[in-house]
This record gives C-alpha cells, structure tokens and sequence, in this order.
C-alpha cells in the first residue's frame, strides 16, 4: 500500500529530470556563446586530423590522421562523460542550483537525471560530428557495413555508461572550482599515454600497462576496431582488437562507477547547506581577488 506513491515520485523525478536536461540541452544550443565552446575543441580536432592525413606510421596503410579519428571520438565521449558531469557538479554547487533543487521533494534526483541525460546527449552529437567529418576526409576508414555500425554504438553506449557514473564521482570529491585542475592534469596526462595521437605499441611497456588500466585507451581502441581496415590490428598491442577484454574493463569501471556515485552523491547533497555555499563563494571571491 505504501509502495505505490513511492513509485510514483521516484517516476515523477525521473520525468522532470529527462524535462530539465531537455531544457537544458536546448539552451546550450542556443546560447552563441556555448555552442562556440562546443565546437572549438572540435574544429581543432579537425585541424589536427587535417595536420595528419599527410603522415603514415610504420609503413601502415592509412593515415595517422585515419587512424587517431577513431582514438579522437573515444577520448571525446570519455571526456564529455567525465568533465561534463564534474563541471557542472562542482558550479552548481558554488551558485547554488543544487542547494535549490536539495529543497523540492525529489528535486535532487531530477537535477542529477537532467544534467546525466544532457551530458550524454551533447557527448553523442559531438561524436558523431566528428565521425561525419571523419568519413568525408578520410577514405580509408571502414563504416560500410551493419556490423560495424552496431560496434560503433555499442562502444560509444558503454563508453557513455562508464565515464558518466566516473563524473558524478569526481564531481562529488571536488567542491571548489580552483580544484578542477586535480582532474585535468590527470586526464590530460592519460590523453598522451592512452594511444590517442600515436600507437600504444610506441611507448615503454611501463606506460603501455599504465594507460590499459583506464577507460580512455579501451574507448580508443573499441573505436579502432569498428572504423579501421582489419590489417590496422597489427599496430595494436597483441596485433589484436581484444574486444573481449575491451568490453570487460569497460563493464568494470561501468559497475565501480554506479556502486560508487549513488553514495557519494547521496552524501554530497546531504552536506549542500547555505554556509558551505557562502564559503566556496567568499573563497572563490578571494581567490579572485573581488
């Protein structure tokens, strides 16, 4: 008897969580301002694929500039699944939208589920803009077939599913903006130690073991795997695609990240209160120097 209007208010949340993050969505798609932050990074990735096309590695068949697209789109979705989330988290907490939506029934499980649910909507139409761009520089690339296309999605649903849970983590520990940076660092850190801009195989075995260990060289890989000629596999480690092995790291940091995020967030809204967000501001504001 009691189960019924339990339900009902946990659906109710959910559909005004899918309603935010469609509002939400279509706001940043509107605002110039945003949608030039949206689409610099991928003018410059571009730009870098453009640089590329004219070099080869190790005698391969296509271009370094064919073959990083792939690593290019799954460094893309686990940034926008990491970052996307973490901003917004760590600004919302500062402004203080999150304390806002703390004090509506329900109101912090639909502002989780609308910026979850824009974070993966702008992470796949960036994506698939650089896949579009990709196709239509480099003939090389291998998309013509259902099997594919499936692999494609399938990477991207996972990649989605891993990072996303990862963000709401990451976002939950970092309750300052000045702290973004310890996220960053990393990140950027990973980007050139995960076979994104050059074959894994290049580095030292140590940083080779070191880069398999996060979600960032799986994406790349899982994505080399459906855009690449099937000779290209020689460059992997193993000469292999390992999409078993991809498909398992992938469901491990999906599983740790949905264990971990309810109850970190679940505790992070509990300590959102007016004081600790007047202290982020005044140090922020201190910070600033305003």
């Amino acid at each position: 008897m009691t189960t019924t209007p339990v339900v009902n208010r946990t659906l109710n949340a959910y559909r005004t969580g899918v309603g935010r993050g469609m509002t939400s969505v279509r706001n940043s798609w509107t605002t110039p301002s945003e949608v030039l932050g949206a689409l610099l990074p991928l003018a410059i990735a571009i730009g870098v694929l453009l640089f590329m096309r004219n070099f080869s590695f190790g005698g391969a068949e296509v271009s370094l500039g064919a073959m990083n697209l792939p690593s290019l789109i799954g460094m893309n979705i686990v940034f926008g699944g990491i970052m996307g989330i973490v901003g917004v988290l760590v600004m919302d907490r500062t402004n203080g939208t999150l304390l806002r939506a703390k004090s509506v029934p329900g109101g912090t499980t639909s502002y989780l589920v609308g910026e979850v649910l824009a974070a993966a909507i702008t992470t796949v139409v960036s994506s698939l803009l650089l896949l579009v761009v990709g196709l239509l520089l480099f003939d090389e690339l291998v998309f013509d077939s259902p099997l594919r296309w499936i692999g494609f999605l399938g990477v991207m649903v996972l990649g989605l599913a891993a990072t996303l849970p990862l963000g709401a983590v990451l976002g939950a520990l970092i309750d300052n903006p000045r702290n973004m940076t310890l996220i960053m660092l990393p990140i950027t850190g990973l980007i050139g130690i995960s076979g994104i801009f050059y074959p894994i195989t290049a580095l030292p075995s140590w940083l080779q073991w070191i880069g398999q260990v996060f979600p960032m060289y799986w994406m790349g890989l899982g994505m080399r795997s459906t855009l690449l000629p099937d000779a290209m596999v020689t460059v992997e480690i193993g000469a292999s695609w390992r999409v078993p092995l991809m498909l398992l790291v992938l469901t491990i940091w999906t599983v740790t990240g949905l264990a971990l995020a309810p109850r970190l967030l679940g505790r992070m809204a509990r300590r959102e209160s007016g004081s600790a967000m007047t202290r982020r501001r005044e140090e922020l504001r201190q910070e600033w120097g305003g």
